[in-house]
C-alpha cells in the first residue's frame, strides 16, 4: 500500500499507509488522544475524524481543549440533534439548513403550525434524551443520483432543492445523528454524547424567507446557543440578560430620547434630550478640532452622478447609494444625483478651489457631514445601524513626509476624545498590504514604515492585520471595549494617494512643481447616532454629568415649596446647568422613581424645611442616600460638574 508522510506541529513526521483516518493516528500516538480526540486540521482545512487522508500533509489533532474546533463541532452537532428532535417530535416537518453562527446555531424549519415557546421546552428536552444516549455519529458518501432519490423519496423539497445548488459533480457527504439523516460537508463529533447537555439553550423563534428570498417560502428560524460547559453558558445568557438592560433602544424610549418609524427606515426622530447628546456632543468634537488645527468645511448632500463617477463610487458603491433623478429645466434626459454617502470626494473639491503650496499643508479639513447609505432592511437596528447618519469626519492633506508626525497627532488626539468620553483604553489593529493594490512596494514601505513608526512613538500596543488594508493604502482601525465587554470599532485612520489622483489635486511643492497630496481620512466617533448608542449602552444610561441631557430635576415635596422650587430652577439655568422643575402634585418617592427610570443624574428634593432653611435635599442616581446642603453650594457644585470635560481647566484657571 502506497505511504505518505503525515506531518505533526512539532516538526515530526511519521509514515502512514494512504488512506489512514485522523482517528487511527490518534490512536498510533497514545490510547488516551484517541479517546479525547474530536476532530482534526489538515493541511489547514477543519477534518471530521473518520474522513480518510490520501497524501502528504500537516495534520494536527484537537480535543475539548482546542476552544474553536471544539465549539464549532458542538454548535454544529447542536443544529443536526436540534432538527432530530424536531422531526422526531413532528414527523411532517420538512429540514432545510443549520448551519454554525456567533454563539450557537440556527435551523430553518417548514412547519404548518408555528413553534411556541412550550415547543422549544419540548425541543430541548428531545435534544437532551438523543445527547444522554450517546448515539454514534458516522459519514458516508453518496453520488448525486442516490442522495437525489432518498430526498424524493422522503419528501423533502428543500434537501433537493439544496443538492441542486451544490457546484460540480463530486459526491455529496452524507450524516447520521443515530438514525436520523443529513446531506452535510462536516465536520462532527463521533458520538451525539461528545455535546454536553447542561450548557445549550434554544433561545427564540423567528420568520425567515428560505434563502432570504422574499419571493420563497416562509419557514420558521430557531436560535440556540452552546458552550463547552454549563458556567459558560450561565456567562452567555447573564451577558445577554445585561445587554438587554443597556439596550439603546429600551434606553432611548426611557429617557425620551429618539424614535424610529416605518415612514423613514433607518433614520432618526430625535427629541428634545436625544438632541441636546447630539450637539452637545458635536459641539464638543467642534470645539476639540479647532483647538487641534481643523478649519471646518460644510459640502452639498445631493451631488451629480459625475463626481461619484471620477471618484470611483458610482461604479463600486452604487448599490448602497439613493439615486436622485430630477427633470432639469429645458433638459432633453433627467440629472441623475445621488445622496452623498461620504464626504470625501466633496472635500477634495474644496482643496481644489485656489493654488495651494506646500506652506499650506498639513490641511486638516473637518465636517459633520450628513450622509446617506442604503442598508438592507434586515440590518437596521436602532441609532446604531441607520440609513442616515452624520461622522465626525476629516481629511488632512498633506506630503508623504508629513504622514508619521499626523498620524501620531491623531492618535494622541483620539486618546484624549475616547478619554473625556469614558473609555480609558482602545486596541488598535493595523491593516497592511492587500495582495491586489495599486502603487508600488517601496511607496507601501515608506507608509506602512510611518504609520506604524507614529503608533510606536505614542506608546500604544496595536496588532497587525496582514493584508487587509485597502487597494490604495494601509489603514488603522480603532476598537473600544464597553463595560460588559462587548467591542465596538469606531475610529479610523486611513491613508490614500488615489482619491486625490483621481480628482486631480494638486499642490505647489518647494521645488515649484505640482505634486499629488496625500488623503488622510481620519474619524474618531464614527458617527454621531452609533456613537451615542454606545455610550448609552456603555454607562447604561448613566451619562457623565456633562452630557446628561436632563441634568437636574428640581421636585417640589409641597405645594407650598413651589416657589423656591421654580427659583432654584432658574439659579442653576443662569449656572449653565440643565434644570427642570417638577411641581405635580404627586408624592416625592413616585417623582424620584419616574426620574431616575429617565435616568437624571441628580433630583432635588424641597420641602417647608428647605424653603425655610434655604437648602435642597440631593439624592444622586443609583444612590439611597440623600444629604441636605445649602442652595449656594449645590449650585456652585453641579455648575462645576456641567462643564465639558475640555473646558474644565480653563474654568479652574
Amino acid at each position: 500500500m502506497a505511504q505518505i508522510s503525515l506531518t505533526f506541529p512539532d516538526g515530526n513526521a511519521r509514515q502512514f499507509d494512504a488512506g489512514i483516518t485522523p482517528a487511527d493516528v490518534a490512536a498510533s500516538i497514545s490510547n488516551s488522544l484517541a479517546k479525547k480526540a474530536i476532530s482534526a486540521t489538515v493541511n489547514g482545512e477543519h477534518h471530521d475524524l473518520q474522513w480518510p487522508i490520501d497524501t502528504d500533509a500537516s495534520i494536527a489533532i484537537h480535543t475539548l481543549k482546542d476552544d474553536d474546533q471544539a465549539l464549532e463541532l458542538i454548535r454544529h452537532d447542536c443544529a443536526h440533534i436540534m432538527a432530530r428532535a424536531v422531526q422526531e417530535i413532528w414527523p411532517d416537518v420538512k429540514v432545510t439548513i443549520g448551519p454554525v453562527r456567533d454563539q450557537g446555531w440556527f435551523y430553518d424549519f417548514d412547519r404548518e403550525e408555528p413553534f411556541t415557546p412550550e415547543d422549544l421546552g419540548a425541543i430541548e428536552a428531545k435534544m437532551k434524551e438523543i445527547i444522554n444516549a450517546r448515539d454514534p455519529v458516522r459519514t458516508e458518501v453518496w453520488d448525486r443520483d442516490r442522495v437525489r432519490a432518498h430526498y424524493e423519496a422522503t419528501d423533502e423539497p428543500y434537501k433537493v432543492e439544496l443538492l441542486d445548488r451544490i457546484p460540480g459533480d463530486e459526491p455529496i457527504r452524507m450524516y447520521w445523528h443515530g438514525d436520523w439523516m443529513d446531506l452535510c460537508r462536516g465536520p462532527h463529533l463521533q458520538h451525539t454524547g461528545q455535546v454536553p447537555a447542561d450548557a445549550f439553550k434554544l433561545m427564540s423563534v423567528a420568520a425567515a424567507y428560505w434563502l432570504g428570498d422574499n419571493t420563497r417560502p416562509m419557514l420558521q428560524r430557531i436560535y440556540g446557543v452552546a458552550f463547552k460547559n454549563r458556567d459558560d453558558l450561565r456567562k452567555y445568557l447573564n451577558f445577554l440578560e445585561e445587554a438587554e438592560k443597556r439596550d439603546h433602544r429600551r434606553l432611548g424610549r426611557e429617557m425620551n430620547l429618539f424614535h424610529m418609524q416605518e415612514e423613514a427606515p433607518g433614520q432618526v426622530f430625535w427629541h428634545p434630550n436625544g438632541w441636546t447628546i447630539y450637539t452637545t456632543l458635536q459641539d464638543y468634537m467642534r470645539r476639540k478640532q479647532r483647538a487641534d488645527g481643523y478649519v471646518e468645511v460644510n459640502t452639498p448632500q445631493v451631488v451629480d452622478r459625475k463626481l461619484w463617477e471620477k471618484s470611483g463610487h458610482w461604479d463600486k458603491y452604487q448599490e448602497h447609494m439613493f439615486i436622485v433623478e430630477v427633470d432639469e429645466e429645458h433638459a432633453q434626459t433627467k440629472a441623475i444625483n445621488a445622496l452623498k454617502p461620504m464626504n470625501c470626494p466633496c472635500h477634495v473639491e474644496v482643496f481644489n478651489q485656489g493654488l495651494k503650496s506646500y506652506r499650506d499643508l498639513p490641511l486638516r479639513m473637518a465636517e459633520f457631514g450628513t450622509c446617506a447609505r442604503y442598508e438592507p432592511s434586515g440590518a437596521l437596528h436602532g441609532i446604531m445601524r441607520v440609513r442616515g447618519f452624520t461622522q465626525d469626519d476629516a481629511h488632512i492633506f498633506c506630503t508623504e513626509d508629513q504622514i508619521e508626525a499626523e498620524c501620531a497627532k491623531f492618535i494622541t488626539f483620539l486618546s484624549g476624545v475616547y478619554k473625556d468620553l469614558g473609555f480609558e483604553s482602545f486596541d488598535i489593529a493595523f491593516a497592511t498590504r492587500p495582495e491586489k493594490r495599486v502603487g508600488t512596494d517601496a511607496a507601501w514601505d515608506h507608509v506602512e514604515g510611518a504609520l506604524e513608526a507614529a503608533i510606536k512613538s505614542v506608546g500604544n500596543p496595536y496588532r497587525i492585520e496582514e493584508g487587509d488594508g485597502a487597494f490604495y493604502g494601509p489603514k488603522l482601525d480603532f476598537y473600544l471595549t464597553d463595560a460588559i465587554g462587548r467591542v465596538w470599532q469606531c475610529g479610523t485612520f486611513q491613508v490614500d494617494p488615489n482619491l486625490p489622483e483621481r480628482l486631480g489635486a494638486t499642490y505647489i511643492a518647494a521645488d515649484g512643481a505640482k505634486h499629488r497630496p496625500y488623503m488622510l481620512h481620519r474619524a474618531c466617533l464614527g458617527s454621531f447616532e452609533r456613537f451615542i448608542g454606545i455610550l448609552i449602552e456603555n454607562s447604561e444610561g448613566r451619562l457623565p454629568f456633562w452630557l446628561a441631557p436632563r441634568q437636574v430635576v428640581v421636585a417640589s415635596i409641597v405645594s407650598e415649596a413651589d416657589d423656591f422650587v421654580h427659583e432654584v430652577v432658574a439659579a442653576l439655568k443662569a449656572a449653565g446647568v440643565r434644570a427642570e422643575a417638577d411641581i405635580r402634585n404627586e408624592k416625592i418617592n413616585f417623582k424620584v422613581r419616574e426620574h431616575s427610570v429617565g435616568k437624571v443624574p441628580a433630583i432635588l428634593a424641597i420641602g417647608k424645611q428647605e424653603v425655610e432653611n434655604r437648602t435642597v435635599t440631593l439624592r444622586r442616581l443609583g444612590e439611597k442616600q440623600t444629604s441636605v446642603l445649602p442652595l449656594g453650594d449645590v449650585v456652585q457644585s453641579l455648575s462645576n460638574e456641567a462643564i465639558p470635560p475640555d473646558q474644565q481647566a480653563r474654568a479652574t484657571e
